[in-house]
């Protein structure tokens, strides 16, 4: 079986990539970029140069392929949804002119709203022009990556995080490498057909106020957190360089799923996935917090 994966660099699909060489694959991975590839992955796989917002040259990087790990790219331009669906228009023209029979589709909690939450949207209109393919196809439904934190350095190292979300409101957050496994796994799995929406909650619905006291821990840092108004964090975001659009967008996955919300898909074993938050902070924020990285 051809297996292809799309942002095999990222911080879900290098450990997509890592796990099927591990499995005795040899993934055909596609990204604009092939040096940025790990030396010791390059003769792993087959790379492939390829715009994902460009249906032809999608289409040329996806023949002869059976399977397909599928994540919407973002620009960071001034109308991200729009670039949601050049890459929609890009997957489906690859999919039907390839026949490819499975997809996995990396979307998010929240997309099942379809409207009024944000770059989360963009994710929703991914989800339903797959549908309308009629292929195998799972949408995986992800919590909060642990690796958004990432995201707020400087904060954390100042000691204080700053959201929109209620402080006390739960979420899930998950390790984008107990992402990974499960998209592995339905790639390389024969035993589901249809359309299916698999969530991947991670081990916990946490609160921000939780969140801030496992970092605490985790860090040896010691770090709170305050709700700020939504006119606050679009300040933030605009002197991080963002545009107008994305700014509204980005701000939009907070406000779009902090009133009334409840997840369509409930937490149970299926969805629940190991790392915790305190070991990848421990593993991977500790250190950047101390070097300044």
């Amino acid at each position: 079986m051809q297996i292809a994966v799309t942002t095999p660099t990222g911080n879900v699909g290098r450990h997509v990539v890592a796990t099927l060489i591990r499995a005795g694959v040899r993934p055909r991975v596609l990204l604009r970029e092939p040096g940025r590839l790990a030396p010791e992955v390059r003769g792993e796989v087959d790379a492939v140069r390829v715009d994902q917002f460009d249906p032809e040259a999608v289409a040329a990087a996806t023949e002869g392929v059976d399977a397909l790990y599928w994540v919407d790219p973002t620009t960071g331009g001034e109308d991200p949804l729009a670039d949601y669906a050049r890459a929609t228009a890009a997957v489906v023209r690859a999919v039907t002119g390839n026949r490819i029979g499975r997809v996995v589709f990396q979307s998010s909690v929240g997309a099942e709203k379809r409207h009024g939450a944000g770059e989360i949207d963009g994710l929703a209109g991914t989800e339903t022009a797959l549908d309308d393919l009629g292929v195998d196809v799972t949408h995986l439904r992800c919590g909060y990556f642990f690796t958004n934190l990432e995201l707020q350095l400087d904060s954390l190292r100042a000691g204080t995080l700053q959201v929109v979300l209620p402080l006390d409101q739960p979420m899930a957050w998950v390790a984008p490498r107990d992402i990974a496994e499960v998209a592995a796994t339905r790639l390389l799995s024969p035993a589901w057909s249809g359309r299916c929406v698999r969530a991947v909650h991670g081990p916990a619905d946490l609160t921000w106020r939780q969140v801030a006291g496992i970092l605490t821990a985790a860090t040896g840092r010691r770090i709170g957190v305050e709700r700020i108004t939504d006119d606050a964090m679009r300040a933030g975001l605009r002197r991080s360089g963002m545009t107008e659009g994305l700014v509204e967008a980005v701000l939009g996955m907070s406000t779009g799923l902090r009133a009334d919300f409840t997840p369509e898909q409930h937490r149970s074993v299926r969805t629940t996935t190991p790392t915790t938050l305190a070991a990848w902070a421990y593993d991977h924020l500790r250190h950047r917090l101390a070097d300044g990285s």
